[in-house]
């Protein structure tokens, strides 16, 4: 199995994607590769097929991706949604063999034995999950979602796929406060800096680089200190973070290690001895 020199192919540029995989992989299968589904909660993707190897990123339960290659335990993989390749372990990829019709809209939440939340708990999902609904009960005024096999989640934690949430992503941000800073991550259990502005961008039905430097060179269009408001972005040498306002920010950062908001001016103070100013504004 091959490692990539470079394995964030951007979703913004699948000629680009396909033009590097030829220059490294002499085979039409490693382009178009088979297409496959993520069937467990959270899986990390690795530079190299090596558990002691790094995160480069995460991927969640329903989000689907071309098997370019498999071994030893491996499955090298390239996802659909960002163009991000990498390895798995080849047990967290099955064969895609229905439509998921509802994606998690809450930070996390539980998948029932039944519909009941007195029920044991069979998994963990993070938002951006998805999921098949096949039927639907309520109990004790609770409405629940029924998956195969009688397993059922929380209704209200769900939503239809395809259709973004309202308001904005900053909104969607917030909603991981304090959720533990964890690098590569891209999830409600741990998520990192660029992880959290790609999955909330995500959930409204916008599109995002997973990379602080790929979203600092492509994402939205460049603007001044002076004119940055809700939803801009404020980024230092790997590291991005989203303004809540004119003064205060939002971001994963391994300082709280956690989501935090943050003042502007205080971050720009904090960071500067270790990452020097700020090296653009961007907005989406």
């Amino acid at each position: 199995m091959l490692d990539l020199p470079d394995r964030r192919l951007n979703a913004y540029r699948p000629d680009l994607a396909e033009e590097r995989l030829r220059g490294v992989v002499e085979a039409p299968s490693y382009v178009s590769g088979s297409p496959g589904l993520i069937c467990v909660p959270v899986v990390q993707m690795r530079a190299r097929p090596e558990l002691e190897c790094g995160t480069d990123t995460e991927l969640l339960l329903g989000e689907t991706v071309r098997v370019l290659d498999t071994d030893g335990g491996w499955a090298w993989v390239k996802a659909d949604f960002d163009g991000y390749v990498g390895y798995v372990p080849d047990y967290a990829v099955s064969p895609v063999v229905r439509s998921l019709t509802h994606i998690i809209t809450a930070p996390r939440t539980f998948i029932y034995s039944g519909p009941d939340l007195k029920f044991p708990t069979v998994q963990a999902l993070s938002m951006g999950s998805r999921i098949a609904v096949i039927d639907e009960r309520e109990t004790r005024g609770t409405r629940y979602f029924l998956l195969e096999g009688g397993q059922a989640v929380i209704a209200d934690h769900c939503a239809e796929a395809g259709q973004p949430l309202a308001g904005d992503y900053v909104a969607i941000a917030g909603r991981f406060l304090e959720t533990p800073y964890l690098w590569g991550g891209r999830s409600g259990f741990g998520i990192d800096c660029s992880g959290l502005v790609q999955l909330s961008m995500m959930m409204v039905g916008q599109s995002a680089p997973r990379d602080t430097d790929m979203q600092a060179k492509g994402l939205g269009i460049e603007i001044g200190r002076d004119e940055l408001g809700r939803g801009d972005l404020v980024f230092w040498k790997g590291h991005v973070a989203i303004m809540e306002d004119d003064r205060t920010l939002l971001h994963a950062n391994g300082h709280t290690m956690n989501v935090a908001l943050e003042g502007l001016e205080d971050a720009i103070a904090r960071i500067g001895w270790l990452y020097d100013q700020p090296t653009g504004f961007r907005r989406p």
